[in-house]
């Protein structure tokens, strides 16, 4: 008992200690400038993907939704895959992130019951990340233009070429105020 109450005085502390702390202003500054890199993904976008596995090639109507979180610090990203019967066929989330210090991207993905930290290559033109596959690995690449997102998924194993398993090709649909729209409000 007195373990537990102590662990819910720490937990309670925590925010307090936080706060007193106040915000890093130029590690808020860094992740907005990073994160203003990839606005050009924010937005609604639908067209079309194509999954290639064990079971053959499944069609999907493919819809993505990306905005701005946490004062423009974070976007978040949700993909959502539409079978011809109109059934999720495939469903993700994802936080992208900057570590000013380290200077480094990062999507924290989630998926069909799989969930990974990765490093994500942002380019002038698009992005790119890895996740391990035992020897081999998975690389998706992304490119963006004005209205235009072409992602393709690749098995890459050495001294092989790489294997093709996923392609869509997006049209940006137009602006979206999600995920900042209806969130809590002082009363």
């Amino acid at each position: 008992m007195k373990t537990m109450i102590l662990a819910c005085a720490f937990a309670l502390a925590l925010p307090v200690a936080a706060h007193a702390q106040g915000a890093d202003t130029a590690a808020v500054a860094a992740q907005q400038a990073a994160m203003a890199r990839i606005a050009p993904m924010r937005g609604l976008w639908r067209g079309t993907g194509v999954s290639r596995g064990q079971h053959g090639e499944v069609s999907l109507t493919q819809t993505e939704r990306v905005g701005p979180f946490l004062d423009g610090t974070l976007t978040l990203v949700e993909g959502k895959g539409f079978l011809e019967d109109g059934k999720v066929g495939f469903h993700a989330f994802a936080t992208i992130s900057y570590d000013p210090a380290a200077k480094t991207y990062w999507m924290n993905s989630h998926a069909q019951g799989r969930s990974g930290r990765f490093e994500l290559k942002v380019t002038d033109t698009g992005w790119s990340w890895d996740i391990p596959a035992g020897p081999a690995k998975i690389r998706y690449s992304a490119t963006l233009s004005a209205d235009k997102w072409i992602e393709t998924g690749d098995y890459v194993a050495d001294g092989k070429p790489p294997q093709r398993f996923f392609e869509m090709t997006l049209t940006r649909a137009g602006d979206t105020d999600w995920p900042e729209a209806g969130g809590v409000t002082k009363p």
